[in-house]
Formats: C-alpha cells, sequence, structure tokens
C-alpha cells in the first residue's frame, strides 16, 4: 500500500479527471489498484454515480469498442460517460444488485455452476443399475432433451386446472362472470354471446347447471365455429360475427404457454394448479437418470440437501476412481466460499426468484472467488446487505481472498465494519443531489477523521453507546403462528402492538417468514402497510411525481393558468400518459429504448424532446416562470421553495414528507428506473405518512435501513418512531444493531441459518435479548448498548 507521499509506479493508480454523470461536479479522484476500496457517502450523494455510472460504464464501453464495429453504433446511442478521461482502468466485472427476473430453471445450482460439478460426478462416478449404460452429465440436468422427465418437461410439476380453480364463486351465473378465468373485456363477452349461441344458459347460478354441461364449458378441447347475433347496446349497430369457442381450460393454459406479457402470466397461473408429476414424482428428471445413485441416493435427493450438508456428505466419498476423487474436491472446493458467506442453508435446487438480493450477489461472489480472473476491477453494491453482523468478517476474508488474486475490489458500501476493514476510502458527499457530488476525501480510512464536513467521519470515528430509550409499554398483543414454512416448524409468537419492534437473527434464519404471516385478517392489526424495497415502477413512466400523486395536483396548477385556459389545455394535456401534450417521438418517456444484442436493452434520451417528454406547445405555457418539464426536473427540496407561497396544501404536504424522510435530493420527475431499492422503500413511506392516519396501522419493513448511510438512518428512525408515538405499531426486519438497540421489542430468529434456525431464540426488550445465551445477535446488540 502506497503512501500518498512516495512516488508509486505510473500506472497503478485509477484516475479519473472531470466525472460530470448525474450530480458529480467535475470530480478528479486517485484510486489505488489492487485494494479493497471503499466507496461512501449519504444516500444520493453520487458514489453510485462514480463507482458504477462512470468507473464500471467507462471500463464497459471500452470493452464494447473492442468487441465488435457494430457496437461503436450502440455506444454512441447509449453515450458514453460524461467524464472527461479515465487513465489506469483495467477491465471491470460488475455485481450489483439488479432484480433481473431469473426464470424458474434458474437456481442456486446454476447461479454457482455446482450442478455442473454434481451432474459430472454422477456420470463419471455413480452406482448405476447392473446392466445400464454410462450416461452423460447432461442426463442429469431437468433442463435438457436428454434429462428432463417426459411428463413434466423437467419442471416437477404438471399445471392443470379445476372446476374450483376456474369458477371461484359458483352461485354466479355465466353473465354475472362465473368463470374467473375468462379474458375480460370484449373477447369475455365475446365467449359469453358464443354460449349463449350454442344453447347454454348463460343465467342461472353456475352450481345450477348440469355436470356435463360445465365439464364442456370449462374443459372441452372442442373449438367450434359459430354465427353470434349480438345482443349489447341498443343504440349501436351490431354485425354478426363468426365466433370461435376457447374453454376455459384452453383458454388459460394457452395464455399460460404463449403470452409474452407478465401480467397476463401472472393472471393466467392463479387459475393453474400445480400437482408433482406422478412420474418423476417432482423430481424433474427421466427414470434412467434417477436410477444412478451417489452414497445410495440419487441426483435429486443430492441437489435438495443444504449445502452444508452435501459438503460433508462429499467429504465421506472416498471415491474408487481417480475422476471421483478429483470430482467430489472440485465439489467441496465450490462449495467451501459459500458456506464460508453464511449460506450454508441454501440448497442447489432453491429457485432464484425466492432468493434476497443480498443472497444473489453473495453467491455470485462466492462463484467468482473460483473463477481465476485477476488484474480486473470488481464493483460491488453494498454486498453486507441483508447480511447479519456475525457475517460480515467472512464477506470481508472473501473481499482480501479477491484481492489477493491480483483484483482491485472497489465497493460502495454503508457498514461500517466493511469501511474499517478498507484500505482506501472515497467519500463523497457533503450531502445527497446538488449539494453533493464531490469527493471530501480519498486516501487511507483514518486520514478521513480530519475531514470536518464528512458525514461518514461522524459515525465512523465515534464509539460512543447508544444512549439508552426509555421503552414503550404495549397497549396489547398480536399473536401469530403456529406457522410452519419454510424452516420454521410450528412457532408461535407475539408481536406487541403499539411499540416499535425488531425481527434479528442471521441470514435464513426466517425471519422474512415470520412476518409474512402477519395478515390484515389477525385480530388486532387493523390496517396493514408493508412497505418494502421492490421497485414503484419498471417503466421510466412512473417516476417519483406519479406515485406520490403529487403530478395530478401540479397538472391541475398549470391547466389552471391563464394562457392554459386559452389554449383550451386542460389537465390531460400535462400528462405525458397520453397523446396531446406529449412528445409523440418518445411517446412521452423522455427515452428511447436501445436494443442491444446479447445484451441488456438500455435508454437513451429522446432525440426529439431532449428528454422533456412534451412536445413545443406545451413546453410554452408557464407557471411562476416555469414550464411543466422544468417543475418536473425540480429537486424536491427547491420544488418546496418553488411551491411555498403558492396555495396549493397538497403539493405542500407531499414535498414535506418527502423531505422528512430525507428525499429532497430526488428530482420529482426521477424515473423508476433510476431509483435504488432504498429510494423506492422511503417514497413509499413518504406516501404512506402523508395520508391523513385514520384509525390503527401496522407498518412492516423488510430491512428499511439496506442501501442508507448512518445519517440517514437517524432520519427514517425519526419518521418509524414517529409513527408509533402516533399510536401505530412498527416492525422491521433488521441488521443494524444501532437500529435494534433503539426498538422496544426484539424477537431474535435462529440460532442459525436454514435447518438450524427457524425458531425463536430470545424475545424481550433490547437490553434482555443483549444478554440471551445462544443468540448469534446478542453479542453484537450487547455492544451497540455499551
Amino acid at each position: 500500500m502506497h503512501s500518498p507521499h512516495t512516488s508509486p509506479t505510473p500506472d497503478s493508480y485509477v484516475r479519473v479527471r472531470d466525472a460530470r454523470e448525474h450530480n458529480l461536479q467535475g470530480v478528479d479522484v486517485d484510486i489505488p489498484r489492487d485494494v479493497l476500496t471503499v466507496f461512501t457517502g449519504v444516500s444520493g450523494s453520487g458514489k453510485s454515480s462514480l463507482a458504477f455510472g462512470t468507473i464500471y460504464a467507462e471500463a464497459q464501453r471500452r470493452y464494447f469498442e473492442s468487441v465488435a464495429p457494430y457496437a461503436r453504433r450502440l455506444i454512441h446511442q447509449v453515450g458514453a460517460p460524461k467524464v472527461g478521461e479515465i487513465t489506469g482502468l483495467p477491465p471491470a466485472v460488475s455485481l450489483q444488485q439488479r432484480r433481473s427476473t431469473p426464470t424458474s430453471r434458474s437456481s442456486v445450482g446454476t447461479v454457482t455452476n455446482l450442478s455442473n460439478s454434481l451432474r459430472m460426478l454422477f456420470s463419471r462416478a455413480g452406482d448405476y443399475p447392473p446392466g445400464a449404460e454410462r450416461l452423460d452429465s447432461d442426463a442429469f440436468s431437468p433442463n435438457t432433451a436428454a434429462g428432463a422427465c417426459p411428463e413434466c418437461h423437467g419442471l416437477g410439476l404438471v399445471h392443470g386446472t379445476t372446476e374450483e380453480s376456474l369458477v371461484p364463486d359458483p352461485s354466479l351465473s355465466i353473465r354475472e362472470g362465473a368463470i374467473a378465468a375468462w379474458p375480460g373485456a370484449w373477447q369475455g363477452k365475446n365467449l359469453r354471446d358464443i354460449l349463449d349461441t350454442l344453447g347454454y344458459d348463460v343465467d342461472v347460478p353456475w352450481r345450477e347447471l348440469p355436470a356435463e354441461q360445465r365439464e364442456w364449458i370449462l374443459f372441452t378441447d372442442e373449438q367450434p365455429v359459430v354465427t353470434v347475433h349480438p345482443v349489447r347496446d341498443a343504440d349501436r349497430i351490431q354485425r354478426p360475427y363468426q365466433g370461435t369457442y376457447m374453454s376455459a381450460r384452453r383458454y388459460v393454459m394457452k395464455t399460460f404457454a404463449d403470452t409474452k406479457s407478465p401480467t397476463l402470466r401472472a393472471k393466467a397461473e392463479r387459475f393453474l394448479t400445480s400437482t408433482p408429476c406422478p412420474l418423476c414424482g417432482g423430481r424433474r428428471l427421466r427414470p434412467e437418470s434417477l436410477a444412478v445413485t451417489i452414497a445410495g441416493r440419487p441426483i435429486a435427493d443430492l441437489a435438495a440437501l443444504p449445502l452444508a450438508e452435501l459438503a460433508e456428505l462429499a467429504g465421506t466419498l472416498n471415491g474408487t476412481s481417480e475422476a471421483a476423487r478429483v470430482l467430489t474436491e472440485d465439489l467441496t472446493s465450490r462449495i467451501a466460499p459459500i458456506l464460508e458467506l453464511g449460506l450454508g442453508y441454501l440448497s442447489l435446487d432453491r429457485a432464484t426468484p425466492t432468493l434476497s438480493a443480498g443472497e444473489l450477489q453473495r453467491l455470485r461472489l462466492a462463484t467468482q472467488l473460483r473463477s481465476g480472473l485477476f488484474g480486473v476491477v470488481y464493483v460491488l453494491d453494498e454486498p453486507s446487505a441483508g447480511l447479519h453482523p456475525a457475517d460480515t468478517k467472512a464477506l470481508l476474508t472473501v473481499l482480501d481472498r479477491l484481492k489477493a488474486a491480483g483484483n482491485s475490489v472497489f465497493v460502495v458500501e454503508h457498514h461500517l465494519d466493511v469501511m474499517r476493514g478498507a484500505d482506501w476510502l472515497v467519500d463523497v458527499g457533503p450531502q445527497a443531489g446538488e449539494h453533493g457530488g464531490r469527493v471530501l476525501h480519498s486516501g487511507p480510512v483514518a486520514e478521513l477523521a480530519a475531514v470536518a464536513e464528512s458525514a461518514t467521519a461522524r459515525y465512523l470515528f465515534d464509539d460512543s453507546p447508544t444512549p439508552p430509550r426509555e421503552v414503550r409499554s404495549p397497549r396489547g398483543e398480536l399473536k401469530v403462528g403456529p406457522v410452519t414454512r419454510h424452516n420454521l416448524r410450528d412457532v408461535t409468537t407475539e408481536f406487541p402492538l403499539g411499540v416499535f419492534t425488531a425481527v434479528t437473527g442471521v441470514s435464513g434464519s426466517g425471519k422474512s417468514t415470520l412476518i409474512g404471516e402477519i395478515t390484515e385478517e389477525l385480530p388486532g392489526v387493523g390496517r396493514l402497510v408493508s412497505v418494502d424495497q421492490k421497485p414503484i415502477g419498471r417503466t421510466p413512466r412512473s417516476n417519483l411525481a406519479t406515485y406520490t400523486g403529487l403530478f395530478d395536483v401540479v397538472r391541475k396548477v398549470f391547466a389552471s393558468t391563464d394562457e392554459a385556459r386559452q389554449r383550451g389545455y386542460g389537465v390531460g394535456r400535462f400528462s405525458f400518459n397520453v397523446t396531446g401534450g406529449r412528445c409523440e417521438t418518445c411517446q412521452g418517456e423522455g427515452f428511447v429504448s436501445v436494443e442491444l444484442l446479447f445484451l441488456p436493452s438500455t435508454y437513451t434520451p429522446c432525440p426529439d424532446c431532449g428528454g422533456a417528454r412534451y412536445n413545443p406547445e406545451t413546453l410554452q405555457v408557464t407557471y411562476r416562470g416555469r414550464n411543466i418539464a422544468e417543475v418536473l426536473d425540480l429537486t424536491v427540496e427547491s420544488a418546496a421553495e418553488f411551491f411555498a407561497d403558492t396555495d396549493t396544501p397538497a403539493v405542500t404536504r407531499s414535498l414535506t414528507t418527502l423531505l422528512d424522510v430525507g428525499l429532497g435530493y430526488l428530482h420529482l420527475g426521477q424515473p423508476a428506473t433510476e431509483l435504488s431499492g432504498g429510494e423506492a422503500q422511503r417514497i413509499k413511506l413518504a406516501t404512506e405518512l402523508q395520508r391523513g392516519r385514520r384509525g390503527h396501522t401496522l407498518y412492516l419493513l423488510d430491512e428499511p435501513t439496506t442501501g442508507l448511510h448512518p445519517a440517514d438512518v437517524e432520519v427514517l428512525l425519526r419518521q418509524l418512531h414517529g409513527l408509533v408515538d402516533a399510536g401505530h405499531t412498527v416492525v422491521v426486519v433488521e441488521h443494524d444493531m444501532a437500529v435494534v438497540a433503539g426498538a422496544d421489542w426484539v424477537i431474535d430468529m435462529g440460532p442459525g441459518g436454514g435447518e438450524e434456525g427457524g425458531r425463536v431464540v430470545a424475545a424481550g426488550p433490547p437490553a434482555e435479548v443483549a444478554g440471551a445465551s445462544g443468540s448469534a445477535t446478542a453479542p453484537y446488540l450487547a455492544n451497540a448498548l455499551g
């Protein structure tokens, strides 16, 4: 590690000059290579814009340029990051917390390549039935034609429909919508009219139709064509038409199999019942493959074991052949880093969509350890997310091993222990949005202490324990359970009402499963609000202003200006979602989507409106000197000043709550696609806070501090404790001990993850849980309480 004073070799630094991406204010920074560098700063300060938006984006751009001439055209469209130059930059690998939508065929085994190792082992060293020929490793994969069970095509389930699933309420008639699985709108009416024409009674309650008629309507494979004479609206002339009948089952199965629309697919899925496949018993493989065993068990059984147990089992195989020995060693060495990162409770067949963002990122990290790449920059986005303090040490060990292999590791992180473990710290700030975007410090961690304006320094070097809070007394309790799901076996617990409860425990101990059982039906809940980190929208159409309802008010304000009235512009003219006022080139998105071959599609500003979303005429209407696009471009903070003395209480209330949860730096028109999970969660919370309080509400938050700087955590906690003081109940799942120390009640799950978890280890006020024996959380909580 060079101290800045010695003269290092000329290219041992990544040197960034004049970075202006997002809110960065012409940043110049030098970062040494081959060390662990942590980027810190409050949420929205610009640290991700520097690490991902500038450094990683530039590395990726150079890669595209080297790959194919056609890529140059694309880069021109996607645009290079706004930066003067970057020198000394190695190739980069990003492990971002992208909530990509993995398919149901993607699993822990496929993400980590462990499935390949296990299949090779079965193919080369499995015990085959007498006379069976050796199978290729492909035959042990449910995702190949050679291995998939012929009945369920390797999914393990057969999808079918039942009368109950298609007709949930048999007291309705067909006209009243008894067949819930039918499409809505015109298509559904069409099917109803065809049945009517075929002579079925569409006006009696479903349950009064004869069984064979119900059977035919729902399940027939016939598709008769009839001439329908519609009698709909008397005032419209309806021509007879040829209609084709399709049974409800056929419609659901066809939609499920063919549709490209995730919404339609999800709707169809609601009417399907899944039962384990009768041929493979849910094991997804063809009989020949299941006949091959190791230690007396087929591959499907081993794939269902927690990795910790699989590693133990592999250790006991004293293989007969050299091949068996090599393959067993390969398998155990691949599992080792996964166990190290505290994920030993996962099994190979666990589907990727059921993993949390933190789990998935750590799996990818463990896989990278084996890839043997060197001389690259790994850029990681908060790898400590969802990680219990007990597992943080392991994370640092893994990051150190990536570094030892000759790589540079750049981490965007809020966790103080990860910062302390860094070789070099880049602190961005001092605040968020336009009040941030400067590098306050780039150097060894200890030297940050001298930087007065750093918000990070205040927390990093302050060891004073949390002052003890007076614990509130509950005004009742909510009984949850007995629950048996995932790894919870018959668990019952009480959540106190009217106080702040934290649910703690290592990854995989069952925290999310437990709070998932809290529903509005339980006595004592009242209104239930679950504030999660799912995106508030999947396209640039959804943004901060539309989601909070702020935009409706702003559009009314514009429509009531004199200019708009003279031109006859109504509220709709100022919407970018409908034809009229919007720019038609990008249809009001402000962006056009660029499809890249074999790469995720990206958005680039619209060539016509330049991202303003509206056509020139709409933009001529101004309110207090700004047009609608300029108002959308204001930050929450500037908007609060802009609307301060106007008579728009709804706008003021909405903006105030956004400021209260620390989101003053976001632009009103910031597209949902650009918000982090933590930001999305706080927007939902703000939207909740501005709805006047009615009756008792129970707020559930799953790891609300993920993606938040300690300074932002304080702001968030003030809001949550405010809700409790107003008589509501707040339940959080949390790993941040500063939050847990300030709770009124703690429920600690564990003691381990997976099979070793799923029990309530301790419950009580923080001071009591801090002394609990056998709890992985207790020592860290005791430390926070001082």
